[in-house]
């Protein structure tokens, strides 16, 4: 079992607030003028990692199922006169690098994933299998428009970042575990030994945690225990 402790945890949910209106209210967390070409998530990751002493040696794990997806949405939608600004807009650095860009912060380990029904997990599984000392796991999406039906873009914008640590004295916010399910009944080479060190259940882990519900677990801090992606098992305490 993986265990970690939360060190630090910021959360941003716009709900149904405006992208411009978003912007406004953040342009105050970043130097005059830094915001002009950062996307609408770069500024809610970066506003999410805003407070949190970012060390060298900390290891990085950015998370987004889609990324940049409403920068190029508006890209595309400037076609047949495609706009230069639109277009070094939408590739622009990832979320995550232009917070640490404008800050002129740089990280030893920086783990990028994207996509994926069980993209919340593959992200703690790397954050928890770091070595270094400390990990830190941000992510978020940014709301689409027209590409929503499609399901290409994200149909919310949220961004979050937590520091997670194995110390459990550092006066931790909550406890992360993830565990390897075994379904009790199976059986084949090497299953003895997994048995020896894993943790069993009376059936196999099923169901998936998305981004979007493990975002809203740590919005609101809530407990959880169940199943979070095939073969895994978590559980989430808040102190």
């Amino acid at each position: 079992m993986l265990e970690g402790f939360i060190q630090y945890l910021r959360t941003d949910d716009p709900g149904a607030e405006a992208p411009a209106a978003t912007r406004e209210r953040l342009k105050g967390r970043f130097a005059p003028g830094s915001t002009r070409r950062m996307t609408l998530l770069g500024m809610l990751v970066g506003t999410a990692l805003g407070d949190l002493q970012l060390a060298e040696d900390d290891a990085l794990v950015y998370l987004s199922a889609f990324g940049e997806s409403r920068a190029l949405e508006d890209y595309l939608a400037s076609f047949p006169a495609a706009s230069p600004t639109l277009f070094q807009t939408s590739i622009h650095p990832s979320g995550v690098q232009q917070g640490l860009i404008g800050r002129q912060r740089s990280v030893r380990e920086l783990f990028s994933q994207a996509g994926g029904g069980q993209l919340a997990v593959q992200g703690l599984l790397t954050a928890m299998l770091a070595p270094a000392s400390r990990a830190v796991l941000a992510g978020g999406e940014e709301r689409g428009t027209w590409l929503v039906e499609a399901r290409a873009v994200s149909d919310r914008t949220f961004a979050y970042a937590l520091a997670l640590t194995r110390d459990p004295g550092a006066n931790p916010l909550g406890r992360l575990s993830l565990a390897r399910v075994i379904d009790r009944n199976c059986s084949g080479p090497g299953q003895a030994a997994e048995r020896a060190s894993l943790p069993l259940t009376n059936g196999p882990a099923t169901g998936t945690l998305s981004h979007a519900a493990w975002f809203e677990l740590l919005h609101r801090r809530q407990a959880f225990d169940g199943p979070a992606a095939e073969g895994w098992r978590l559980q989430l305490a808040w102190s």
